[in-house]
């Protein structure tokens, strides 16, 4: 799969495709379906499947400040649409100057000059341009000036998770908050991924018998609620059962907020310096303070357990 970070990296040679806008954080069950519509009619059409998408996210520039959780980086999110069958994914920096662009300026400059759409598929809410002033209904108007076609499709799944609400980034992110990484999942389809380089930290796991990978999570990540979880460390290309401490220690009077994880059984693991990729599979309680050091050490042997068992139930 190609990647392109803007407009001056597509090929010069690019002939016609088939194209979806937006952000796609998470890349959930709902972006799934407008993603595999996007591949499937490339096929039909015999073109490449790009994805557009943006960075940072629209509304920190627009609205400094109010930069959501992100489900997952750039990087985690191509993996993804490279696993559905996309062919390009164009990066697009969004400055101010780029949020300016009216809606019939963008789909000039981006979809006919340089992607050279054949068809466009978006969901039914899709905006662009200029204070969002773009939809559907003026991108298939633009369609038939510049020779694509539009077709909208329904990305609207339900669940048990968020109580029945159709699933959507903004509701993944807020049951993350929650430590609802089951419910998360559900609308993901897969586990919800934190990602980050492996930092030395006080090191009380390695002197309790409890040796922490500490993740340094990378920028504006969605991190569950304090707490402990189940589920896996991926480092070095092994997916290794794990239980995961995310909160403030508070036990040792800890202030700053981390995520640490503990390779089940593993002995003599050195993790310092490498990416890792910590995938949360349940919520097994929350942060908590214990009166002695021993009854700290008894909880986190039975956490230990715990997360065992629910990661073998979950397959591995």
């Amino acid at each position: 799969m190609q990647r392109w970070r803007g407009l001056e990296d597509i090929p010069q040679d690019w002939g016609r495709s088939v194209v979806t806008i937006g952000s796609y954080d998470g890349v959930h069950r709902g972006h799934q379906l407008i993603i595999r519509h996007t591949v499937d009619r490339a096929r039909e059409l015999g073109v490449p499947a790009v994805v557009v998408t943006f960075d940072p996210h629209p509304s920190e520039v627009v609205r400094p400040g109010s930069h959501p959780p992100l489900l997952a980086p750039h990087h985690r999110r191509a993996e993804l649409m490279a696993g559905l069958g996309v062919d390009a994914v164009l990066i697009l920096p969004f400055t101010a100057e780029f949020s300016k662009l009216s809606p019939a300026d963008f789909i000039v400059k981006v979809l006919v000059d340089k992607l050279h759409a054949k068809a466009v598929v978006e969901g039914p809410n899709f905006r662009f341009g200029h204070r969002a002033a773009g939809n559907v209904e003026f991108l298939a108007e633009q369609g038939k000036i510049y020779d694509f076609e539009v077709e909208v499709v329904d990305l609207y799944v339900t669940g048990e998770a968020g109580g029945g609400a159709p699933f959507s980034s903004t509701l993944t992110r807020r049951l993350v908050a929650e430590g609802d990484v089951q419910g998360a999942a559900e609308i993901l389809g897969r586990p919800h991924r934190v990602e980050g380089v492996v930092v030395r930290g006080a090191q009380r796991g390695r002197e309790l018998g409890f040796p922490t990978a500490n993740v340094e999570t990378l920028p504006h990540t969605a991190i569950p609620a304090d707490g402990v979880y189940a589920g896996w460390l991926h480092a070095q290309g092994e997916a290794m059962p794990a239980a995961i401490s995310v909160g403030t220690n508070p036990q040792f009077e800890g202030t700053e907020r981390t995520v640490e994880a503990y390779a089940i059984d593993r002995v003599g693991l050195d993790l310092y310096g490498l990416h890792v990729a910590v995938d949360f599979l349940a919520f097994v309680r929350g942060q908590a303070r214990f009166d002695t050091l021993e009854a700290l050490l008894e909880q986190m042997a039975q956490d230990v357990e715990r997360c065992r068992e629910l990661v073998a139930a979950a397959g591995g």
